[in-house]
């Protein structure tokens, strides 16, 4: 049987591999990381924004206001990536109020990957 490379060549070879890996893993912009994708519409007779938490990534929010004539209760959805997707608590609102409710992503996970609005 003949050997085609010697140890040495062999390790060269996984090295070359492994740092064209790591060239084109670093190639990627930083913002495509971090990003959140866009937020599904939010349910007719609410206005709302949402977004992550200033200090938290793995907090997220939708604050809403009941812009219709009958009462509306929502509830904000995080979707977690590598955890388990959350649902914050159910707001009632009657019309012209406001109010918020927050979820958590798992700490272990990879954050905040879509924010929606529940109604």
């Amino acid at each position: 049987m003949t050997k085609l490379f010697k140890g040495s060549a062999v390790r060269t070879l996984v090295r070359g591999a492994a740092a064209t890996g790591l060239t084109v893993a670093l190639a990627v912009p930083a913002t495509a990381a971090v990003s959140v994708a866009p937020v599904a519409a939010a349910p007719p007779g609410l206005s709302c924004d949402t977004g992550k938490h200033a200090i938290d990534d793995h907090t997220g929010y939708a604050l809403c206001r009941n812009s219709g004539s009958t009462t509306q209760t929502f509830w904000v959805h995080l979707v977690c990536g590598w955890s388990p997707d959350v649902d914050g608590e159910h707001v009632t609102l009657r019309p012209g109020d406001s109010g918020q409710s927050t979820a958590h992503c798992a700490g272990l996970g990879s954050g905040i990957g879509e924010i929606h609005v529940r109604p």
